[in-house]
């Protein structure tokens, strides 16, 4: 049985209402492929109307396969998104994908993650061959489809990529972290080096990876339920004031925070 990775909402607007819709699991790939991919996500419907679901995307590139009920499999990459994405499923049908981790596509690819960041790529398109159909058989299967692509690959090894995996997963874990420059002087280096590594490997750059981790922790709190100090939490995660946080969360997710808090009991 394959690990599970650790419980992490993070990003996908009304989870509750995505579990009652379809099948999602996360599972680990190999320990081999730990230090680039975060998990694997797989997902299986069947749907008698469509169901649209949308995400606050994360810093990360993910390879996703589709396959549709009674159609050919298909295989695409999406580079890190700044603006919510939305997939509207239809009918039945399976995905198989791989997020990985911020930086871990870098040693994959070997060019730099910027050239993707907002654009959605056929596999082939950017050079990197598929191998068969993924989505077929139980998890266990379709995992291991995707460590022998994966380790197919053959990704070199990078210090540049470890360096900005670990730096954007300080920025994840450590919401007291709000500005590029003071994080780039805990470092010891320039914030324009700092500008260069995460834009080369993580394809976004170190504000926009501070600023969306910020946003899903208030997207966590909206949907916690109870009654939440939305001043104090705009505080806490470094905005300015209440009326910046909700520009931004209404900006990205479509709808207020308050409205979000509403739709979701």
């Amino acid at each position: 049985m394959r690990q599970r990775p650790r419980r992490d909402s993070r990003g996908i607007l009304d989870p509750g209402r995505l579990l009652r819709q379809v099948r999602f699991r996360r599972r680990l790939p190999t320990p081999a492929l730990q230090a680039y991919v975060e998990h694997y996500w797989l997902i299986d419907w069947e749907l008698t109307e469509p169901f649209e679901q949308r995400v606050v995307p994360h810093p990360a590139v993910n390879v996703v396969f589709h396959g549709p009920a009674g159609g050919p499999e298909t295989a695409e990459v999406a580079g890190p998104a700044g603006e919510l994405f939305a997939i509207t499923l239809h009918g039945a049908g399976r995905t198989s994908g791989v997020q990985f981790r911020p930086g871990g596509f870098r040693p994959f690819w070997r060019r730099p993650v910027a050239e993707l960041t907002g654009r959605r790529r056929p596999l082939e398109a950017v050079g990197l061959p598929a191998a068969g159909p993924v989505c077929l058989g139980t998890d266990d299967d379709r995992c291991r489809r995707l460590d022998a692509l994966l380790t197919g690959w053959a990704p070199r090894p990078d210090p540049l990529a470890a360096e900005a995996t670990a730096l954007v997963e300080e920025i994840r874990a450590d919401r007291g972290i709000r500005r590029v420059d003071d994080f780039a002087r805990r470092h010891g280096v320039s914030t324009r080096r700092l500008q260069r590594l995460f834009l080369d490997h993580v394809g976004v750059g170190p504000k926009w990876v501070i600023r969306r981790y910020r946003l899903q922790e208030a997207i966590e709190q909206a949907a916690a339920g109870g009654p939440l100090d939305w001043a104090t939490l705009a505080t806490d995660l470094g905005y300015s004031d209440q009326a910046h946080l909700v520009r931004e969360f209404t900006a990205v997710t479509g709808v207020s925070p308050a409205a979000y808090a509403r739709s979701l009991s």
